[in-house]
């Protein structure tokens, strides 16, 4: 990363129990940083309660206050400093036009495979293993036989870039092995490569489907939350800059969502708080910029940007149930950023909430799916019926989609 060191990221841990640690990050900017760095702290399973940062477009100072989720596994503190220095540009690439860290080469896609015997949470304690591991599941396939064993394959990429050695792939394939204990049968690892493609391959989405989760923007779908964002513009006050407020409920991933939309919208944050949650609600302040450095002054661009800010704020996921023939289907889908990248975390959340009511997976799917104005990333669950949620009943398929909604906005 060129001339960097230790002192870019500095975490202090909270000094009692429940206290929020302190990440402070203390860098060159690039555009798109503020995002990348929510982005791995989500990844870690943690929440922001607070955050101050500034920058001057050459250098930025940013400071996390964050708290971890009680649903995460036992937290890498040296890894995630390691992560967001990795993030972090050199002072080299600041002051010269280093364009490395834009055609960097992407991370090698791997194929893990296991089958086994199949048993309620199977699911979510695979996907609990391979997050403490640092390994991010890009696509997933799995198929359960008639005779009650599952075949589980998921394309997975590296954080730490360390798949390819011998150590690194025994470690993954031992922890899962302990996972799965005698409900195991095997478990294969290796490089996924151009013939493996079509296991890739996700199967188009039913048009009523696609029209019921992508035809509105999204109120309809988590209604709990819709209506529940005031954004105010504001270009008197400051010289320079643009004050955007925003109140809002307060949510998991909320500041991330704030971040990617700036970004993928070309807004540039010159300073920003985000003050601590008061009666379930979070105040904003941003200053901000367009890419040319000056105020956001026209007015289409103001309301553009405002709109597609509060739909990303009120609604970042949306969750239903279809039938599927006679099955019944979940789908959770959320926006993809502009750099491909999909949402953290989501198929740790969703397994998270139908293990704790109890529901079998049948068959699940992530893959992509485009509509006129974004790309979208689409996880599909086919769900076993349940003695406590009969799924042909409309009372027990919103209890369904309330649970996942709450585990995926930390309600």
């Amino acid at each position: 990363m060129g001339i960097l060191n230790d002192d870019a990221v500095l975490i202090e841990p909270g000094k009692n129990s429940g206290d929020p640690s302190v990440v402070t990050v203390n860098c060159p900017d690039e555009s798109g940083l503020g995002s990348t760095l929510c982005r791995i702290i989500l990844e870690f399973g943690l929440s922001i309660t607070r955050a101050d940062f500034s920058t001057d477009g050459r250098w930025c100072y940013i400071v996390f206050w964050v708290t971890p989720d009680h649903s995460s596994p036992k937290l890498d503190w040296d890894s995630l400093k390691n992560r967001l220095l990795s993030a972090c540009p050199s002072c080299l690439g600041s002051f010269y036009f280093c364009l490395e860290s834009n055609v960097s080469k992407p991370p090698s896609l791997y194929l893990l495979k296991f089958f086994c015997r199949d048993r309620k949470g199977l699911l979510h304690d695979v996907t609990k293993v391979l997050t403490e591991l640092e390994l991010t599941i890009q696509r997933v396939k799995v198929m359960t036989t008639p005779d009650g064993r599952v075949l589980d394959m998921f394309f997975i990429t590296d954080a730490m870039d360390l798949l390819h050695t011998k150590q690194r792939q025994t470690k993954t394939c031992d922890h899962l092995t302990a996972v799965l204990g005698e409900h195991g049968v095997s478990c294969e690892l290796e490089l996924a490569g151009p013939e493996l493609e079509s296991l890739q391959r996700f199967s188009s989405l039913p048009p009523v489907a696609a029209d019921e989760l992508f035809g509105s923007d999204g109120s309809d779908v988590s209604s709990s939350s819709s209506n529940k964002a005031v954004l105010t513009v504001d270009n008197q006050l400051s010289p320079a800059h643009t004050l955007l407020q925003i109140h809002c409920v307060d949510q998991k991933g909320l500041f991330y969502d704030i971040l990617r939309t700036s970004k993928d919208c070309n807004v540039h944050i010159a300073y920003g708080r985000f003050s601590s949650k008061v009666k379930g609600y979070r105040n904003l302040e941003l200053f901000v910029r367009g890419t040319d450095g000056k105020k956001i002054a026209d007015a289409k661009h103001q309301a553009n940007f405002c709109s597609r800010l509060k739909e990303e704020i009120v609604c970042p996921l949306r969750v239903i149930i279809v039938n599927r023939g006679p099955d019944s289907e979940l789908l959770v889908a959320n926006p993809v950023e502009l750099s491909g990248k999909g949402r953290p975390r989501v198929f740790y959340d969703v397994t998270l909430a139908l293990k704790s009511l109890g529901i079998c997976i049948f068959s699940a799917e992530i893959g992509r799916h485009s509509t006129l104005d974004r790309q979208w990333e689409v996880y599909r669950f086919l769900l076993d019926e349940s003695r406590e949620f009969p799924l042909a009943s409309l009372r027990a398929r919103n209890q369904i989609v309330d649970r996942v909604t709450k585990t995926l906005m930390g309600w």
